[in-house]
This record gives structure tokens, sequence and C-alpha cells, in this order.
């Protein structure tokens, strides 16, 4: 009997390639769109007003902070496309039903047909273990202790190889939740340092500099913060889905070997 295995997500190469053109296409932004020189006057100071000038002046951290935030839109909608092919073509909760009426009234080919029109982590794993039940229910060399723990096993099995795919590359919005704000606080940090020595070398304070100087520092930290709660969003998202995902695939499978229990084979 062959384990199915649903395919999907970014393999550990591409998830690179992916971070690094993300980055890459940040610092394009940086130097053509945010740092145009329609967004400056004649001294190369932002003009009042524009955002995009202000977040050029910003320094060298928002192009990095541009291609964070464009990772974590990137992998947002990987992870969306690959959990939506893991869910099947239909609603999980209704497949799970359907299952139950069938196997509870013993049409496990009517189950099989069911699991291959949904598709999907969920249909791969009761697929599995409806075939299982239909091997060794009339095995009279097993027990049925023995056929029990096959069915469980079988279902282990597949369980095993859809959870990998369903949590791939989730580190990745999950690291980039946590690097965010702090990515986006240095370059802040950095900002100010050369707000204050910039001011210092003048020589006389000149509060509109300085007030210039902050805001553009300032943007790192809205850049950050920006990048933080969109990953983090996105994560507890995904993972509610995955863990719903899971609580289907063990309700289903409970109810294969509950009704295998109950047959009396």
């Amino acid at each position: 009997m062959s384990t199915k295995k649903t395919s999907g997500g970014f393999p550990l190469i591409v998830s690179a390639l992916a971070i690094a053109i993300c980055i890459a296409i940040g610092w394009f932004l940086y130097l053509t769109v945010l740092g145009a020189p329609g967004n400056f006057d004649a001294e190369g100071h932002p003009k009042p007003g524009n955002l995009m000038g202000i977040m050029y002046k910003g320094g060298f951290i928002v192009p990095f902070l541009l291609g964070f935030f464009l990772t974590v839109l990137t992998f947002a909608v990987e992870r969306f496309i690959t959990i939506q092919k893991a869910s099947g073509k239909g609603s999980t909760d209704k497949f799970v039903s359907k299952i139950k009426q069938l196997v509870a009234a013993h049409d496990l080919d009517g189950a099989l047909a069911e699991c291959d029109k949904q598709q999907g982590s969920l249909a791969n794993v009761v697929h599995e273990g409806i075939e299982k039940y239909k091997f060794v229910e009339n095995d009279p060399k097993m027990d049925k202790e023995a056929k029990v723990a096959a069915i469980q096993k079988a279902i282990e099995e597949a369980t095993a190889l859809e959870l990998p795919m369903l949590s791939k590359n989730m580190v990745v919005i999950s690291t980039l939740a946590s690097i965010g704000t702090l990515t986006g606080l240095i370059g802040t940090v950095v900002g100010m340092i050369r707000a204050f020595s910039a001011l210092a070398a003048a020589g006389t304070p000149d509060t509109a500099a300085l007030s210039t100087g902050i805001s553009e520092a300032l943007v790192n930290t809205l850049v950050g913060i920006l990048t933080s709660a969109c990953a983090i969003i996105f994560y507890n998202v995904f993972s509610n889905r995955v863990d719903q995902l899971t609580y289907a695939m063990d309700e289903a499978g409970f109810s294969i070997i509950q009704e295998f229990q109950s047959s009396g084979k």
C-alpha cells in the first residue's frame, strides 16, 4: 500500500532564494522609487510632506526592512496556497462528517471515493486509514488488537508525512515577526546618532534640522513595526488553520478506529 503525500511549499533552496530576491527588490525600491530625484528639493532634502523622500533619508536599514516586509507577504501567499491545497476541494467539516457517516454505515468504498473527491492532506490521511481498515478487516492471522494497532499506525504514518508540509516555512514568518521590530529599532538608533552628531558638528542648535533627523530615523521603527505586525497576524492565522486540519485528521482517524473496534471483527 503506497502512502500518498500532498506536495507543496517552497523547498529550502527556493525559500533562501526568495528571501534574497525580496531583499534585492527592497534595495531596488529604495534606490529608484524612494530615492527618485523628484522626492527632494535642490539641496537634497525631502520635499515637505514627501513620505518617500523621508523614508529614503532613513538610511541603509530601510531597504532591508522593505525586503523583510516583502518576504512576509511572499511567504504569506505561499502558506495560503499550500494550506488551501492541503485542506482539499471542499469544506473540511463537511468532509469529516461525511466520512464518519460512511464508515459508520461500513461503506468503505464510498469513503475512499469521497477521499479521492476531496483530495488534500486530510483526505490522504483518511484514505490511508480506510485502506488499512479494508486490508486487515478479514485477515485471519491477526487478532483484533493487532488490527487496531495496524490501522492506528497507518493513520499516524500518513499524518506524520503531511504535518511537516503544513508547518513548512512558518519559521520564516515567525522569525521576521521577531526581527522586524528589532531591525527597525537598530535603524532608528543609528539615525538618531547621525542626527545628533550632525547637530553637534554644526556648533549651534538647529531645532528644525534635529526634528527632520528624528523623523527620518523613526521611519525605520515604522516599517519595522508594520513588518512585525503583519508577520504576527499571518503566523497566528496559519497556525490556527494548521491546528484545525490536525484536529480534523485526529477526529477522522479516531472515528475509523472506533468503528473498527465496535464492528466485532
